[in-house]
């Protein structure tokens, strides 16, 4: 699973002090143990005949389930069924059916079998039901928004802008509430769907299709196989209009499932998918282990996306056009990390929750491996330097394990520790063990538990098997502990015995022991030295030189997951610019001189040597901290933004010049401007109209409406918030609902940029904008996923809303001829009062 992380909310002060995240604080012996779920049954074989009553947003359904005792004998068979109804239950022989007993309350179905059974000794049950979702109590979280495991979207057609659809989500254990199972990950099963959908719709599922049946009144039946086991939470059904869009690796049909609107996009934004199952087959040593790959979006999607096998279904942001797609495919990271699970959680899954590392962690880094791969190590590093920051910089996570034995809800694992923390350990180890151990490490964790469960133990053993090191210190500090090193340093010169002294100071209250990269600069040149930091609060070595050096720069080649305090002078940061290869410190070294530009000279020089780095986003950066309304820093480095600005080969780029240039208001520019607005990109398009309104806002109605902000990067959106907020661009309000709906957490982060986003959804409320008013309820009930059961914040949230209401009845009173679309906004805000409580 890739989840969903609604940045602006995330990156507030609110939510880190608030602990967005919080674990419940237990102590000796009352200490919580989550235990993997006790075998008492093995699932063999799961058969579904499904239909859709689309008006109740309810499945008809019978199923088959293959089973044996797991080892110890039992006459019971004991199912997850959350709110449904169940009909009949009985045991099949040969297509004979004898009813059986059962009992069924609080969503669990206790089936009393006609004898006792030995292990491995099967029997079919076979069960008719209803599944009503919506009557389903389980709650969303943080990850994953809802939990009622089907999901029926505009189901009766009511809006005219929503296809409808039907799509599943089994993560964590959702899939009882479609079909009764053991919903436990450490359960595995073959299986096979019928499903009955209008002609009109097309279907997937995990596996192949294996046959399609016209049926009487303009129906059709569709028969999925899977043949080989895989955990009841990546069980999929997906049905809808849509094109698919067919393409292969070697001889496995690889299918775009995508909404007709989008067919013509298809292929650039999926279309690397073939060569990602042909670039991990190859660094895993394992070829791709299923029979098809196919991929769909939905439409309110709780999540990122999810690896269901063979399956993979995408929220709806997958879905980009020309304008998007040129700037980059914002999704590709996620279609890699989907991809990956194929391997680590769907061909090897996680024995538990408390173990979702092995599944998780891994999907985290396949977006590395995959960006080093095609794109290049300072990719690479931008991708995982962003991930790990976002784990940094919340302190609520500084406490929670890797492996996580302890937490309150199985939802909570779900988080920067599992994914973006988890994603940097396994680099770390990628780095100590070296790529051939490492990969050879995955390769045997792959085989030998190939279509099984295992944990992080299993995992180490893998390693160690392959590499001949005791790992153990290793996975003790990061997959079975907590916190990262926190560190200062400094270092002296010895004249005498010509040596510089380096103390690395860690300050957490549990020292690390690590390996670490240490560049000693003399005449500005580094010198490499790798160490070894013992688990003590200092640590001191010594490197011969010839003179005091002129810089020392800890953790050099990017590698330790750390939280360093570094201070350097201006003229230090030019030094390791222009001294490393490694995109970390040279970004660093950018970010380092934040505060001094236009101060010192040295700065400028920086700024001028990033402006001509190989890596874009390096470019971005110094574009980001430049000044040109400062004469000087114009002087020594507006002729170059200017060329960037037109010619870089990159439209990120060439739009951040676009903007570093209109910090001039000079009408010189203009031209690049004027071009920039009819560009296809949309970050040059945005960036330019943002630049002619700084130098003529007379024509910000004229232009407010030039950009498609649907979909749009979340700063290309922040870009043109002012300029639609205070024209009042209606065509455009839906679109910046996002920073509408949060502007109580903006502000405290962007005071300016929070009173716009305040303005903005003052002016959504008292507007009859039925698309508007729907997009901030939508993403205010993300965020009550993401928040949990924080008092404060729901609070707020709550007067935000109770003020919308307010603002719309007025509005109703004021234009009683427009009832009916104001009544509707009024419902939803409504409902999401009501979900707030």
């Amino acid at each position: 699973m890739k989840k969903i992380i609604l940045s602006i909310a995330l990156l507030s002060g609110i939510f880190f002090s608030s602990n967005v995240f919080a674990q419940t604080e237990t102590s000796g012996r009352e200490k919580v143990y989550r235990a993997t779920h006790a075998k008492v049954t093995e699932l063999k074989h799961t058969k579904l005949k499904v239909n859709f009553d689309y008006q109740k947003e309810q499945m008809n359904g019978e199923e088959w389930l293959t089973a044996s005792p797991y080892f110890y004998p039992t006459n019971e068979l004991t199912l997850d069924a959350k709110a449904m109804l169940i009909h009949e239950v009985a045991l099949d022989v040969n297509g004979k059916k004898s009813p059986l007993k059962y009992d069924y309350k609080d969503d669990i179905l206790k089936i009393t079998l006609d004898k006792t059974y030995q292990k491995n000794q099967d029997y079919t049950v076979y069960i008719k039901y209803t599944a009503r979702p919506n009557e389903v109590k389980q709650q969303g979280s943080a990850a994953i928004n809802d939990a009622k495991g089907l999901y029926f979207i505009n189901a009766q057609g009511k809006d005219p802008d929503m296809p409808t659809q039907l799509w599943t989500q089994g993560e964590t254990e959702s899939s009882s509430a479609w079909f009764p199972t053991i919903d436990k990950p450490n359960q595995k099963t073959t299986q096979e769907i019928y499903m009955t959908v209008p002609d009109k719709y097309v279907t997937l599922s995990n596996g192949v299709l294996k046959n399609s049946q016209k049926e009487a009144n303009g129906l059709r039946t569709d028969h999925w196989v899977m043949d080989k086991r895989h955990s009841t939470y990546l069980f999929f059904m997906g049905v809808g209009e849509y094109a698919i869009v067919k393409d292969k690796w070697k001889n496995i049909p690889v299918d775009y499932y995508i909404e007709k609107e989008y067919e013509p996009y298809a292929k650039q934004i999926y279309g690397n998918t073939p060569e990602m199952i042909e670039f991990f087959s190859k660094k895993l040593g394992y070829d791709y282990p299923w029979a098809k790959y196919a991929q769909i979006s939905g439409r309110d999607y709780v999540s990122g996306a999810m690896e269901n096998t063979t399956a993979t279904l995408h929220g709806s942001d997958i879905l980009q056009k020309s304008g998007q797609l040129i700037d980059e495919n914002k999704w590709e990271d996620t279609i890699a990390h989907e991809l990956f699970h194929h391997w680590f959680g769907d061909l090897v899954t996680a024995e538990s929750w408390s173990n979702l590392t092995v599944n998780e962690s891994f999907a985290n880094y396949s977006e590395y491996l995959w960006n080093e791969y095609k794109y290049g190590k300072d990719q690479a590093d931008y991708h995982q330097m962003e991930d790990v920051n976002m784990y940094i910089h919340n302190p609520s996570d500084f406490k929670k394990n890797l492996v996580r034995f302890g937490y309150d809800s199985r939802e909570d694992v779900f988080d920067l520790v599992t994914y973006q923390k988890g994603g940097g350990i396994l680099h770390m180890l990628r780095n100590y063990l070296g790529d051939d151990a490492f990969f050879a490490g995955m390769n045997d964790y792959l085989k030998t538990y190939e279509y099984q469960n295992a944990e992080a133990h299993q995992l180490r053993l893998s390693f160690e098997k392959v590499s001949g090191k005791d790992l153990n210190w290793f996975f003790n500090q990061w997959f079975f502990g907590s916190g990262n090193p926190k560190i200062n340093y400094s270092y002296t010169f010895e004249p005498v015995k010509k040596q510089v002294s380096v103390t690395i100071n860690q300050t957490q209250e549990l020292p690390f022991e690590f390996p670490l990269a240490i560049d000693v600069y003399e005449n500005g040149k580094p010198k490499r030295y790798n160490v070894w930091v013992n688990a003590q609060t200092a640590n001191t070595f010594n490197f011969d030189v010839s003179k005091n050096a002129d810089l020392v720069n800890i953790n050099s080649d990017g590698v330790l997951l750390a939280d360093i305090t570094d201070s350097k002078t201006p003229e230090q940061y030019l030094m390791q610019f222009t001294g490393s290869k490694e995109f970390k410190s040279r970004y660093n070294a950018l970010k380092g001189i934040k505060e001094q530009v236009g101060k010192n000279p040295a700065t400028t020089k920086l700024l001028a040597a990033a402006l001509k780095d190989p890596f874009f986003r390096v470019r971005m950066k110094a574009l980001e901290l430049m000044d040109l309304s400062n004469a000087e820093q114009l002087k020594t480095l507006g002729s170059e933004v200017e060329k960037l600005a037109s010619n870089d080969p990159k439209t990120l780029v060439q739009a951040a010049a676009i903007s570093a240039l209109a910090k001039t208001k000079d009408k010189k520019y203009l031209p690049i401007f004027e071009k920039g607005v009819n560009a296809v990109s949309n970050s040059v398009k945005g960036n330019s109209v943002g630049a002619i309104l700084a130098i003529d806002p007379s024509k910000a109605n004229s232009l407010g409406d030039k950009i498609d902000l649907e979909g749009a990067s979340e700063s290309l959106v922040e870009q043109m918030l002012p300029i639609v907020v205070k024209n009042k661009v209606t065509s455009q309000m839906p679109h910046i609902a996002q920073f509408a709906a949060f502007y109580p957490f903006i502000k405290f982060q962007n005071p300016e940029l929070g009173k716009v986003s305040e303005e903005g959804y003052n002016w959504i409320m008292s507007s009859d904008n039925l698309k508007a008013t729907e997009s901030v309820t939508k993403i205010l009930g993300h965020a009550k996923g993401q928040m949990g059961d924080n008092p404060q914040v729901k609070m707020m949230i709550s007067q935000m809303l109770k003020d919308g209401l307010s603002k719309k009845m007025n509005l109703l009173k004021q234009n009683p001829q427009n009832a009916e679309s104001i009544n509707k906004q009024v419902d939803l805000i409504n409902k999401a009062i009501e979900n707030f409580k």
